[in-house]
């Protein structure tokens, strides 16, 4: 059996601190060379959030409508529960605060505004939804 120090003096081959690092390097150029590709479709997806739950506001007011004959501009009325948003504490996971805008009982109009710069344009997303499930987006 191998004495202890001399299980010491065998060199074990690995890599060096300097290779790693050179490594880390090159993969932190690639990635600031793809971000500026990537933004416009990280943008989008944090948009499906506006969109899904103006979605699903809107099937919770079709739902009012159809037992009260009228739509109904409280939130809390329709059902709808707004998540926790991210400025309100760390543990927010909302990025859109979701209100009604107008109600009457003909017809609603509800809004998801972004309540951070997603874009970092200077301007906060922008969603509408209306009575017929008719989606756009009122600020890009």
């Amino acid at each position: 059996m191998k004495t202890y120090s001399a299980l010491f003096k065998k060199r074990v081959k690995a890599y060096t601190l300097t290779e790693i690092l050179v490594v880390l390097v090159i993969i932190g150029i690639l990635v600031l060379l793809a971000l500026p590709n990537l933004m416009p479709i990280i943008n989008r997806a944090k948009s499906v959030e506006a969109k899904t739950q103006l979605a699903h506001l809107q099937t919770l007011e079709q739902s009012y409508f159809y037992e009260h004959s009228r739509y109904t501009k409280d939130l809390n009325e329709a059902g709808f529960i707004q998540d926790k948003l991210v400025t309100d504490g760390d543990d927010g996971r909302a990025l859109y605060r979701i209100e009604i805008t107008n109600a009457t009982s003909t017809g609603f109009t509800a809004r998801a505004t972004a309540v951070r710069d997603i874009s970092g344009n200077g301007t906060f997303n922008t969603w509408e939804i209306n009575q017929d499930g008719t989606l756009k987006e009122v600020v890009k």
